[in-house]
């Protein structure tokens, strides 16, 4: 079934979003980077490539509904950071904001009476509990660590072994 034009809209809003967090994450991985943190760094790019796997699942749900995906506007991220705790709350902010506009979306399925959108939908809903769950534990350990070295090398070495994945949606 295809979707209606204000549903393709959305969807191509939120692929362009999704594009917009990568370049989020890929940004707070450099500073991190700089602050010689390669594991916090490493940390974030993962993040940054899992975004692109998301944009691609949104990507393909509007290809296979027989609608033209398409990538808006994407500005250059606009993070400060000043510290490691500064770095993941930035993540955390892009990661409520990407959820409350993924939570829009299947608020505008359900208006338009789109029911093949919502296994899509609650995947990504409970993705997104996951990934501030993620991020909020890691900001609760920053603060714990505080500026303490050998706590924030423990922290950066921790991150630095999260597996590394692909940017194509999994099979």
């Amino acid at each position: 079934m295809k979707l209606s034009d204000t549903l393709e809209s959305a969807f191509n809003a939120q692929i362009t979003l999704e594009f917009q967090a990568s370049l989020v994450y890929r940004q707070l991985a450099i500073e991190l980077e700089l602050r010689d943190l390669p594991g916090m760094s490493a940390w974030l790019r993962h993040q940054a490539d899992e975004e692109i796997v998301h944009a691609n699942k949104f990507i393909d749900h509007v290809a296979d509904r027989d609608n033209h995906p398409a990538i808006g506007a994407i500005s250059a991220p606009d993070v400060a950071v000043d510290s490691v705790l500064d770095a993941f709350q930035a993540a955390l902010a892009h990661e409520q904001k990407v959820s409350e506009s993924i939570r829009n979306l299947y608020r505008t399925a359900e208006a338009e009476g789109d029911l093949d959108s919502r296994p899509l939908l609650n995947w990504f809903l409970e993705e997104q509990i996951e990934e501030e769950a993620t991020v909020s534990e890691i900001i609760g350990r920053v603060v714990m660590i505080d500026d303490d070295g050998p706590g924030l090398l423990r922290l950066d070495e921790e991150l630095g072994m999260r597996p590394v994945a692909t940017t194509e949606a999994k099979a």
